[in-house]
């Protein structure tokens, strides 16, 4: 018998895999993939970074789809350069 996810969080995390998709939306998915892995290594495992991690995959859903609307409203889809994050 093979083992399964040990904890909630590598449940979730298997759903951050972007691999499959064409190259424009999954320059999108690895944004939140990254941030997802960041999150479950350096997070104590529990419940609110298994919560952090649910609303991130819900994130990144929304955001896969608007750039999926968005592919399909203009010919060719080319997504923004990223700038550097405002420091805090």
């Amino acid at each position: 018998m093979t083992e399964g996810p040990k904890n909630p969080g590598e449940v979730l995390l298997s759903y951050f895999t972007y691999a499959h998709l064409p190259e424009d939306l999954r320059e999108v998915s690895k944004l939140y993939a990254d941030l997802a892995h960041e999150v479950y290594h350096r997070l104590p495992a529990g419940a609110e970074s298994t919560v952090a991690l649910r609303k991130l995959l819900e994130s990144k859903d929304c955001a896969v789809r608007a750039a999926l609307a968005l592919r399909n409203t203009v010919d060719e889809y080319k997504p923004r350069p990223l700038k550097d994050a405002p420091q805090a």
